[in-house]
């Protein structure tokens, strides 16, 4: 079976290392306040790729917790992959300059697919598109408001334009630990030609078990971090299994 890669999540607000249940930012859980020495941490125990999501900036459209992307970048010795607001050329280039292997772009694929696609040409293999769902259809500004366009379809949009990845999102399993949505992105990576990341629900190591044994389809790699945080996965386990 093919490896799949293992994204130990920081998720930032407010300087502080949370968890948010559905996307609701009036349901966060505080897991640290200290998000460089979590990034470290987490390289200790092996992470070489890190997901960072500045949540402030995800509502806001531009970057909120910028001192403390910088302090992580700083202690992870592996790869990051940041999100959250990153929704201008200006701000793609800069954490690209910084350090940041991967940006992520979610709200700026269905508002203004030319920008991802031209940073997707300058960067190849830099740019990967978040496509979050809820019902099927994509989510944006945060999850806070539902379009009417299907994940599938986002998708093929940029199946030409050099990205890296599609990061999916079930927004509503997000931080619940229900499990991942493995039907729903088994059938996305069917449905691309793009490598899938999965995301949201990751409960404990059988979530890891069923998306490597379906790799071969497509997925690349899963987003963990309720999980971890309470104790369900040990991100050690998680690694020696995504192996």
């Amino acid at each position: 079976m093919a490896a799949v890669i293992i994204f130990p999540a920081i998720d930032l607000k407010a300087g502080q290392v949370v968890r948010l249940a559905e996307g609701d930012m009036a349901r966060a859980t505080v897991y640290a306040d200290d998000p460089a020495a979590q990034a470290k941490s987490f390289a200790d125990l092996g992470a070489e790729w890190l997901h960072v999501v500045d949540l402030d900036g995800a509502f806001a459209g531009e970057g909120r917790n910028v001192g403390a992307v910088e302090a992580i970048l700083k202690a992870f010795p592996g790869k990051v992959q940041l999100g959250g607001g990153i929704r201008s050329r200006d701000s793609i280039e800069r954490w690209i300059s910084l350090g940041v292997q991967r940006v992520v772009m979610g709200t700026a694929a269905l508002e203004d697919p030319a920008l991802v696609r031209a940073a997707a040409a300058a960067h190849p293999g830099r740019i990967v598109v978040a496509v979050d769902a809820k019902g099927g259809m994509v989510a944006t500004r945060g999850w806070a408001d539902v379009s009417t366009l299907a994940v599938a379809d986002l998708a093929k949009q940029f199946e030409d334009a050099g990205v890296a990845a599609l990061l999916f999102t079930d927004v509503g399993r997000d931080g619940l630990l229900k499990g991942v949505n493995l039907e729903a992105t088994v059938e996305l990576a069917k449905a691309t030609s793009l490598p899938v990341i999965a995301s949201g629900g990751v409960a404990d190591i059988g979530d890891i078990e069923a998306l490597k044994a379906n790799a071969h389809h497509g997925i690349e790699g899963v987003i963990c971090g309720r999980a971890i945080y309470d104790g369900r996965l040990t991100l050690g386990d998680a690694l020696r299994e995504a192996a």
